[in-house]
């Protein structure tokens, strides 16, 4: 479960926060409830505790072998007919994962896929060899996917072929039931007792052949999923959440792909230490020439130029080989490879008119500015969020989960800047649904907000 990069680098995918410590036990086969002889560690409460007041410990089983055994890799078209025959003969959900190449590759396709399924077993599927996995789909047509963080693997899988119709999200339903932390790992210790490795979630997934422990890394991933699921699944439905969970698992697979970022290089790390329109010319320009580079080559594009090479460049403006390779990131093998290109790219920028430099700012978009300056421009709005925030906050608490799961940020603040005309419960319902909320979220919202937000009304009336 590894993120990608694309044009701008997207973040690594939050699948094992803090896994346990590796023990010298094996799990192979046993179910959570019976570890048999599997090894245990003891993970104990923080020595500043005082003894009293030390939860008791908890016995965590290292995870560190497929039950069933390593599965070999299916990377031809009759082991690809062969695990699609078995998944389809299985029972219960599919357990799903995607391995990516974050920070190595361009783009955010999967390098590996990860199936399992009760009475099939593990697949470990190499796109690389089997890019059309829509078979599979068919076959499993009518199959819940259970997935961890859903929402950053359901688009590669997509590009393959595969696109579940039901779906459980993991991470989800973790945060609906306010889980602390919600990796993986974390769950899968927390929920299971089992310890999951964490040694190869950064990899590189496009390397060819894959090494066996790699492997084992990407089955396990899929081992207990189905487990997991099963037990949040169970508390939801305690918690009277369970219709939540299947309203935002219904979202993730409604979610269309985001537009296309404007001017994406203002996302340029260390952007704000650049002051001018000249300079932010150079970085745009640098920018829009290491992706062209990277996409070429199919790199990651901070693997072609770091982006404080781009911002040192910005601010120096080098004009010769010699200036160029004195600033940090343009002496490595990558960009030391396209030094002609940067020049060219820096010169571009230098001669180009003032009227076709960049604003000295991104341009507005369709939504609220960005709430530290509500107090300035608009401090009725600034009052009017104020007060929605504190709502949210309250009811999320009482719920035990975040507030961001139980509102949407960015509809709390559209709501805030531009609340409707005539204020009901009814009309506050109606905004928040437009700008995404679940109806699940409209229901625990929308009246307490609306009051709110009529108390506001009433206090500048007086």
């Amino acid at each position: 479960m590894t993120g990608g990069a694309a044009g701008e680098q997207a973040g690594r995918k939050p699948d094992r926060e803090e896994p346990p410590s590796a023990g010298n036990g094996q799990h192979r086969g046993d179910s959570p409830g019976n570890l048999g002889n599997t090894a245990a560690i003891a993970t104990e409460s923080p020595a500043t505790e005082s003894p009293a007041a030390q939860a008791p410990q908890r016995l965590v089983a290292p995870l560190l072998e497929p039950r069933e055994g390593l599965p070999p890799l299916v990377a031809s078209p009759a082991a690809l007919e062969a695990a699609i025959s078995s998944l389809a003969g299985g029972t219960g959900p599919v357990a799903v994962d995607a391995e990516r190449a974050s920070g190595f590759r361009y783009g955010h396709r999967a390098f590996l896929v990860q199936f399992r399924r009760a009475g099939a077993g593990t697949f470990l599927i190499d796109p690389v060899a089997c890019p059309d996995l829509s078979a599979i789909d068919a076959a499993l047509a009518d199959t819940e996917a259970v997935l961890h963080a859903a929402s950053q693997d359901l688009p590669c899988l997509a590009e393959l072929g595969y696109r579940p119709r039901t779906l459980f999200d993991t991470e989800t339903a973790g945060r609906l039931l306010g889980c602390p932390r919600v990796g993986l790992g974390t769950m899968v210790e927390s929920m299971l007792g089992l310890g999951l490795e964490k040694t190869h979630s950064a990899a590189d997934w496009s390397t060819r052949p894959l090494p066996p422990e790699w492997l084992r890394y990407a089955a396990l991933d899929v081992e207990v999923l189905i487990e997991l699921r099963d037990v949040l699944a169970s508390q939801l439905t305690e918690q009277g959440k369970i219709e939540w969970a299947r309203q935002e698992f219904a979202a993730e697979l409604a979610a269309e792909p985001p537009p296309p970022r404007a001017d994406p290089w203002r996302r340029t790390s260390g952007i704000h230490r650049v002051r001018t329109r000249r300079a932010l010319a150079v970085v745009r320009e640098l920018w829009l020439e290491r992706d062209r580079i990277a996409r070429r080559r199919d790199l990651s594009p901070t693997k072609v130029l770091p982006d404080a090479a781009i911002v040192e460049a910005a601010r120096t403006m080098p004009s010769a080989p010699d200036e160029l390779r004195a600033i940090a990131g343009f002496s490595g093998r990558n960009a030391r490879r396209h030094q002609a290109d940067w020049l060219r790219a820096i010169a571009h920028a230098r001669a180009q008119p003032d009227r076709a430099l960049p604003a000295a700012s991104a341009p507005a978009g369709d939504g609220p500015p960005p709430a530290h300056r509500w107090q300035e421009r608009d401090p009725e709005a600034a009052k009017r969020l104020t007060a929605v925030r504190a709502v949210v906050a309250a009811l999320a608490d009482s719920h035990n989960l975040p507030a961001e799961n139980l509102l949407p940020p960015d509809a709390v603040r559209r709501l805030a800047w531009q609340p409707p005309e005539q204020l009901s419960p009814a009309s506050v319902g109606a905004d928040l649904a437009g700008y995404g909320a679940r109806p699940w979220q409209v229901e625990l919202t929308a009246v307490p907000i609306a009051r709110a937000l009529l108390r506001i009304l009433e206090k500048d009336s007086e």
